[in-house]
């Protein structure tokens, strides 16, 4: 049976102040937190240390927003996954629709990136999602499994045994519209279904995330569905309160 997760994606947010209070609160929770489940956050790079120290006896796994694919080099204002697994981190994000849409990430880049993450020792949450256009010209399933494709061509099938995927439909994603449970199972249904043709034991076992204004009040009945394993949670992860009672939804 797939585990739950919700990850908490905190973006450029945060202050060494805000930090550490939310992390206090989150630490003081996790016994509320339902069995089996799991937790994690994903802090900007330079809070990673302090993160790192704060987690240190939790339970809470640490993830970081972005890595470059290549393992060092003259790439200003890069960090590697290599030095990112060094600072004990679990999960990276990538392909996140910001990365692709506001620093013109490919779905070669993405790729390459994901091959690095998984080199490294850390499991990636592949990011995929439709613009509100495509999704209103019924192009949904087309542009979302391109992205999940464009990754399986270059990992092979067999890489996602040790991956998470995450759908983020970019019309919901800081705008407070919500697809809805049914709208997200269909899109999740059809990512399991798509992995299933080619390996139905990987297809079982791939947690599928849900990412897109989850917050305490849908949280339950989106992952009340099927094929939702979780959340990725944005602005609301900010908020100790909210991000705590999203996380005890996760049974």
């Amino acid at each position: 049976m797939r585990s739950r997760l919700v990850v908490g994606n905190w973006k450029m947010h945060g202050s060494i102040e805000s930090v550490t209070s939310l992390l206090a609160e989150l630490q003081a929770a996790t016994s509320e937190f339902p069995k089996g489940s799991e937790v994690g956050v994903c802090p900007t790079f330079v809070h990673l240390p302090m993160v790192r120290e704060q987690l240190a006896s939790s339970a809470i796994r640490i993830g970081a927003q972005n890595a470059n694919a290549q393992e060092q080099g003259a790439f200003t204002g890069e960090v590697s996954a290599q030095m990112l697994a060094e600072f004990g981190v679990h999960y990276v994000l990538v392909g996140h629709s910001e990365r692709r849409q506001l620093f013109a990430e490919s779905d070669a880049t993405v790729a390459e990136k994901f091959l690095a993450v998984q080199a490294s020792g850390m499991t990636p949450i592949l990011c995929l999602g439709e613009t509100l256009e495509q999704r209103e010209r019924g192009e949904t399933d087309t542009v979302v499994l391109a992205q999940l494709d464009a990754v399986i061509r270059v990992s092979g099938i067999a890489a996602f045994a040790k991956a998470v995927v995450a759908y983020e439909p970019i019309w919901a994603i800081g705008t407070g519209r919500t697809a809805s449970p049914e709208q997200a199972q269909a899109v999740h249904k059809s990512l399991r279904q798509h992995v299933a043709a080619q390996d139905e034991e990987i297809a079982a076992g791939l947690r599928l995330l849900y990412g897109g204004s989850v917050k305490a009040a849908n949280a339950a009945e989106l992952f009340a569905q099927p094929d939702i394993d979780g959340g990725l949670v944005g602005g609301a992860s900010l908020q100790a309160n909210e991000f705590i009672a999203i996380c005890r939804t996760a049974d």
